[in-house]
């Protein structure tokens, strides 16, 4: 993608790498059926088709899967950098329904980065490009690295 020219091969090849080594080992966004679309460092975008067994009573994909790609396309963008990164907290905004059949992307940008903490914001869109909802994560860096 081009929003990351500006970023150098070394870092772009690292956050692959990055990537591929979390994705072999993170069982829960596999069996759920997320792909990792795009990374670069502190970005990922990671989409998901709504399946059966993911709709509730009211015939729309259930709130705590689109929290989970949007959580995991955070844990993804945070952990770019090689640093072994953590959730400290988030927010989610349910803006409108996804449905099954659905394919829902979820886009992490970095947005701040300081010491040990870090703010990303994740924005989850249907095909058609409506925002379904938004998410706030704060990240903390613990000891290790990914690869």
């Amino acid at each position: 993608m081009s929003e990351s020219a500006h970023v150098p091969a070394e870092a772009q090849a690292l956050a692959q790498r990055v990537a591929a080594a979390m994705y072999e080992r993170d069982r829960a966004s596999r069996s759920l059926g997320m792909r990792i679309a795009w990374v670069a460092p502190g970005e990922a975008d990671l989409a998901m088709t709504v399946r059966e067994d993911m709709v509730n009573g009211h015939a729309i994909c259930h709130g705590g899967l689109v929290f989970t790609l949007a959580d995991s396309a955070f844990a993804y963008a945070c952990n770019s950098h090689n640093l072994a990164t953590v959730a400290s907290g988030c927010t989610i905004e349910f803006l409108a329904p996804s449905h099954l059949g659905d394919v829902l992307t979820a886009t992490a940008r970095e947005r701040a980065q300081v010491g040990r903490s870090g703010v990303y914001d994740v924005e989850v869109r249907n095909q058609h490009g409506a925002t379904i909802a938004l998410f706030r994560g704060k990240s903390t860096r613990i000891k290790g690295h990914v690869v």
